[in-house]
């Protein structure tokens, strides 16, 4: 039997290239999908489309209260329930620090940091009713090593490291699991607006040799997401190449 049957889960950004593989992989195993998107109305389609009947679209932002609400509303009433979360939707932005303006930083803070905050609230309030659950929280390797990042981004995926502990030790009564996956440099991710200098160094210290593919990243996500990581709490699980 496939390792999330009957299981129903709720993906932001989930037409990006980790958040549609991670959409994939989920519904290959048996779970029920939905996913939010904000801009990317064309790609929304084609993904839902792939996934059938057991995937839908919302187009809501992440920092929006009552639209979440209203996601959360509709899939319960449609599918029953929300077993699986994972926050994924976030912004990144290649500047200098010298070049980031406040604005530049409230928008990353809002989408990256306020946005999972934001999501978890709506969603957990149905799983914590059911004493049952598990999130996944995507952090990054820009907010674990000394790399040539954005300041601004490399704090915010840092804060996934924060609230994912802080959420684990508060949820524990209700049996409700929360991990963060943090992916290092991905193909087709934020990687595509890498120098290509800076893809060769990362390909040179990665004990892999390359950088990580979507559907690597994923499945780790749909493991975590399992009952077979039933004693998997708390955790950062890296995915990348070996940095």
């Amino acid at each position: 039997m496939p390792e999330l049957a009957n299981l129903v889960a709720i993906v932001t950004g989930g037409t990006g290239a980790i958040g549609s593989a991670i959409c994939r992989v989920f519904v290959r195993e048996g779970a029920r999908v939905a996913f939010t998107y904000s801009k990317s109305s064309e790609r929304a389609g084609s993904l839902a489309r792939e996934l059938g009947d057991s995937g839908r679209a919302f187009q809501v932002s992440v920092v929006d209260g009552p639209g979440l609400e209203r996601l959360v509303a509709d899939v319960v009433g449609q599918w029953g329930q929300v077993d699986i979360l994972v926050n994924n939707a976030a912004i990144a932005q290649v500047l200098a620090l010298p070049l980031i303006d406040e604005e530049d930083l409230d928008q990353m803070l809002a989408v990256n940091v306020k946005g999972p905050f934001l999501v978890t609230k709506a969603v957990v309030r149905t799983m914590i009713q059911r004493r049952s659950g598990s999130i996944i929280n995507i952090g990054s390797l820009a907010g674990e090593r000394i790399m040539e990042v954005p300041p601004h981004y490399a704090a915010t995926k840092c804060a996934m490291g924060g609230l994912t502990a802080s959420l684990a030790w508060e949820l524990k009564r209700y049996n409700i699991r929360v991990n963060c996956v943090v992916p290092g440099l991905i193909e087709g991710g934020v990687g595509v607006n890498v120098p290509e200098k800076q893809r060769k160094q990362y390909e040179q210290y990665a004990t892999v040799g390359r950088l990580g593919r979507p559907e690597e990243v994923a499945e780790v996500v749909s493991f975590l997401a399992s009952a077979r990581a039933s004693f998997i709490n708390g955790q950062k699980v890296h995915v990348d190449g070996g940095i």
